[in-house]
């Protein structure tokens, strides 16, 4: 690695697992602080004590709006400062809405919209201070393209896509930038509620992708030169017929 990142500090949501955790170890390479915010105490524990000390656990329920308030000055506590935002935890529901569980659908919106944009509501006042920053969605190309199979988690992704539209053009004057990487179908614990036939059938003619294709399009995000601002990035597996 390079390590474009050294004296950057950056904390990514649901970084216990799947795409955070690529990206968490994609930026500790490249010389990053790392804050790792996930519930789950043991397995960022665990991660933390293998990364050694540029990583730093946070746990937290985004779920619960009294503890994301907590969320800046618990990241100043450990790290000192933020420079990177990663609003990547959410969750997935696919199916068809005449069978759909509407509580489950309230769940995954929470997690997927409300708990993000209050994240970036969070943390952004540091940012705006010092006239710097980088707030970065996980999204999906389901955000760009209206995918028939999963119409509840589509609309999450189309309302994250709006916030990261209109939150650029609001914060680019105060020098943060505001983006959002939008993969196709990728091995993370989201896709656990696919059929087994469709997942077999997706691993088999190639239309996955890992997490670390999507870490390492993040990492070249985050390392553009100031002046351009990688607004929406959709990567596909070569076969996903999308």
């Amino acid at each position: 690695m390079t390590a474009r990142m050294n004296g950057k500090v950056a904390a990514i949501t649901g970084a216990a697992s799947g795409i955070g955790l690529a990206c968490a170890r994609a930026l500790l390479a490249e010389g990053a602080k790392v804050v790792l915010i996930d519930r789950a105490e043991d397995r960022l524990s665990q991660l933390c004590s293998e990364f050694g000390a540029n990583a730093m656990p946070l746990v937290m329920d985004l779920l619960n709006p009294e503890e994301v308030k907590t969320l800046l000055p618990q990241i100043l506590e450990r790290a000192g400062d933020l420079d990177i935002f990663h609003a990547n935890a959410g969750a997935y529901i696919g199916g068809d809405v005449t069978e759909g569980d509407p509580d489950a659908w309230d769940r995954m919106l929470n997690l997927n919209v409300n708990a993000a944009f209050r994240s970036v509501h969070a943390v952004v006042p540091h940012m705006v201070a010092k006239k710097s920053g980088d707030i970065l969605f996980t999204s999906s190309v389901a955000g760009m393209v209206p995918v028939v199979w999963e119409p509840i988690y589509t609309a999450s992704k189309f309302a994250v896509q709006a916030f990261v539209h209109t939150t650029r053009r609001q914060l680019a004057k105060h020098g943060v930038r505001v983006g959002a990487v939008q993969p196709g179908p990728v091995v993370t614990a989201l896709l656990d509620d696919w059929p087994k036939a469709k997942m077999d059938e997706a691993l088999a003619s190639g239309s996955l992708m890992q997490p670390q294709e999507v870490a390492d399009a993040v990492v070249f995000m985050l390392t553009r030169p100031r002046n351009v601002t990688i607004r929406d990035l959709v990567i596909l597996p070569n076969n996903l017929d999308l």
